[in-house]
């Protein structure tokens, strides 16, 4: 994992400055590598058994780089590094989940207009949890709070899905993550975290 990260850093310091820039990078001709930065809202909840299905509202920062893999068709890969809080809220517990997070996404190009295009992507994410706590309110209003990982797994992995906008330089995307992997420390039971998602940014 520690690697992985470091390979994805270094594709990011190593992204030469571009001489010239096309939006979403459709001309052939043009540039086909890009990088930018991304910060945006993630309103997130957990499905399964520990069903807390109430939104949790939270912060996401990243970097990502990304590569043109066709000549003939706009289809792109995307990876990055983000960092990003996600939860959930039921009947008085809410768990806040910080994660370190890598996509690997597939994004195809639709150019709308001049300097403009449609970005719909797919592809898996992997997360690894860093830090949280889940609070219980009591009857009496009191409230305790314990690390979130007494009762979730650290790693997790799911599905993203979505679609970005890109004007010039700017970007704009919203999506939806769907959680796979069994987050639940217990292994009688089932948590999966889901959350909607969305970022602005710019792209280099």
């Amino acid at each position: 994992m520690r690697k992985f990260f470091a390979a994805i850093v270094a594709m990011m310091l190593a992204v030469p400055s571009f001489a010239q820039f096309a939006s979403g990078g459709f001309e052939v001709d043009k540039q086909n590598l890009y990088y930018g930065g991304r910060m945006g809202l993630s309103l997130g909840n957990v499905s399964g058994d520990l069903d807390w299905g109430g939104m949790k509202a939270g912060l996401t920062l990243g970097g990502v780089v990304g590569l043109r893999v066709s000549s003939s068709v706009p289809l792109f890969l995307e990876s990055g590094f983000y960092y990003t809080q996600r939860g959930g809220k039921e009947d008085g517990l809410t768990a806040n989940l910080k994660y370190l997070e890598i996509p690997i996404l597939i994004k195809y190009g639709i150019e709308v207009a001049d300097k403009m295009a449609v970005l719909p992507f797919i592809g898996p994410y992997f997360s690894y949890g860093i830090g949280g706590k889940y609070e219980v309110t009591q009857p009496n209003g009191s409230k305790e709070k314990f690390s979130s990982f007494n009762l979730f797994n650290r790693p997790d992995m799911g599905l993203k899905l979505g679609c970005g906008f890109e004007y010039n330089m700017l970007y704009l995307e919203a999506g939806y993550q769907f959680g796979i992997a069994n987050i639940a420390d217990d292994d009688n039971l089932t948590a999966h975290g889901n959350a909607l998602f969305i970022n602005f940014g710019v792209n280099f």
